[in-house]
């Protein structure tokens, strides 16, 4: 689960909007079968993205301050990002709503600190240098597709972080949905009762079937139980090592675990989590990707994107920790690798975006 800067949704909606047109046009017809176009599912991952921002938006309301003569989101991105491709198909749709919704861009760090200020009562105040009116933007919500790496967190990237959580602006994510991506926290939310605290009981052992094995690698029973998986070549063969890092190659896998927990402090074991490795189906597929065209076994992987708004609720107002305003499935993301790559990040050059072609059981 990730859910910080949860990326691909703009390419992945491009993807399948290219292979249901080349299977629309007779590309994918052979000399004794066509492609039916209603086994390729449509995605529309902009518009529900743009969407979700667009509710939040309006749930945020008209300006607080009195300086400010309007609202927008905004997006925190990261300096010289290649990945800017899968941003901007978000901030051009909400542009182009019919009620459009400004979105502006500023990057992670020193930016924030220059040009944006918090109002006594904490409203997030934007100056953009680019805009000819002296009046502030109040920011509604901020969008963050960057602040996720270890590296951006110098004492600037503290207290720009600090400003955006502490500010009346909706926050996607906030902190507390920011934690939720750590893998010790996921680990830990694997534990017996833990989903109890959140769910009924039903609705936590449904979840639960979902699970993979995860174990900690500290001390516990169930850390040496794991330690004892993990320093054994072939025991860790069926496993990944996985730290609290997101963005694709910092896993650990199978016989190479061993080796690498060597090489660290075992001080430094504690703050990874050790997964039993999913096995998916193996098909035969054609990839074609920047180096070349190659075809051989591969895997893929299905991606949900979820929508949610929610409130946080007082103890003293609600017995409920939260009120849910929308909850909806937003698209989804396909991506096929070869067999024999462990990592699937498409941005660093493991995988390729793809569509599934659905097919009767």
């Amino acid at each position: 689960m990730n859910t910080f800067s949860a990326s691909g949704g703009s390419h992945a909606n491009k993807v399948g909007n290219m292979h249901r047109y080349l299977a629309q046009t007779g590309v994918y017809n052979g000399k004794d079968k066509s492609l039916d176009i209603a086994s390729l599912p449509t995605n529309k991952n902009i518009e529900s993205l743009a969407s979700c921002l667009a509710l939040a938006h309006a749930t945020y309301g008209r300006p607080k301050s009195r300086e400010a003569g309007q609202t927008a989101v905004l997006m925190i991105v990261q300096p010289n990002n290649f990945n800017i491709a899968d941003e901007r198909p978000i901030e051009y749709a909400l542009w182009n709503r019919e009620d459009p919704v400004p979105m502006y861009r500023l990057e992670f760090g020193a930016d924030i600190l220059e040009y944006t200020r918090l109002t006594e009562d904490r409203e997030l105040l934007f100056h953009p240098p680019w805009l000819a009116s002296t009046a502030p933007v109040e920011i509604s919500v901020v969008y963050l597709r960057a602040g996720y790496e270890a590296e951006e967190y110098d004492h600037v990237g503290w207290e720009a972080r600090l400003q955006l959580e502490i500010s009346m602006a909706i926050k996607c994510p906030s902190l507390l949905s920011h934690i939720t991506t750590f893998k010790k926290v996921q680990q830990a939310l694997t534990t017996p009762g833990a989903l109890e605290r959140f769910l009924t009981a039903s609705h936590a052992a449904a979840i639960r079937e979902t699970f993979v094995p995860v174990y900690p690698l500290d001390e516990s029973e169930q850390g040496l139980f794991a330690r004892d998986l993990a320093c054994d070549p072939v025991k860790s063969a069926n496993y990944i090592l996985k730290p609290s890092l997101e963005g694709g190659g910092n896993n650990v896998y199978g016989a190479e675990i061993p080796d690498y927990l060597s090489s660290i402090p075992q001080a430094q074991w504690c703050s990874y989590i050790l997964m039993e490795r999913i096995q998916p189906p193996i098909q035969t597929n054609l990839l074609m990707g920047p180096e070349a065209l190659d075809s051989g076994e591969t895997v893929s992987e299905l991606g949900i994107l979820g929508c949610c708004l929610w409130e946080s609720l007082s103890e003293q107002t609600s017995d409920r920790r939260c009120k849910m305003i929308h909850n909806s499935v937003g698209g989804w993301t396909f991506k096929t690798k070869f067999a024999d790559v462990d990592e699937m990040s498409v941005v660093k050059g493991y995988g390729h975006f793809d569509t599934p072609r659905l097919m009767d059981s």
